[in-house]
């Protein structure tokens, strides 16, 4: 699905003209955009997380020449997907994950004991 079929998804969806549904689409991805150029996440539950990872300086390898060459660090924008999402997209790995997790026996937090130190006699 690209762009003009989300609008005219929306559009059909709501009863909305897709000019309206386009002002729509483009609030939602401007507003998004912003606040992760400013670093700030953008939380969807059940859909996903976008955000800005950074990525490290390293040297790379021109394929052609064979010549190394320096990449610099840059910030990039990531997308981790919501468990709904996931969930969604391939129902049997969400039921194995929620199988597993059923499974699991929950382990109760112990302090740890205190060790006792015996005064030496003379």
């Amino acid at each position: 699905m690209n762009r003009i079929e989300l609008v005219e998804k929306i559009a059909a969806a709501h009863t909305l003209s897709k000019a309206e549904a386009a002002r729509i689409v483009e609030t939602v991805t401007s507003s998004i955009v912003a606040a992760v150029k400013k670093g700030d996440p953008v939380q969807i539950v059940g859909f996903g997380t976008f955000k800005q990872a950074a990525r490290a300086a390293r040297t790379g390898q021109n394929p052609k020449t064979g010549e190394k060459i320096k990449i610099a660090a840059q910030k990039i924008p990531k997308f981790v997907a919501g468990a709904a999402f996931k969930a969604a997209v391939d129902p049997k790995a969400a039921k194995r994950k929620a199988d597993k997790a059923a499974a699991k026996p929950v382990a109760k937090k112990v302090a740890p004991a205190k060790k006792v130190v015996a005064a030496k006699k003379k």
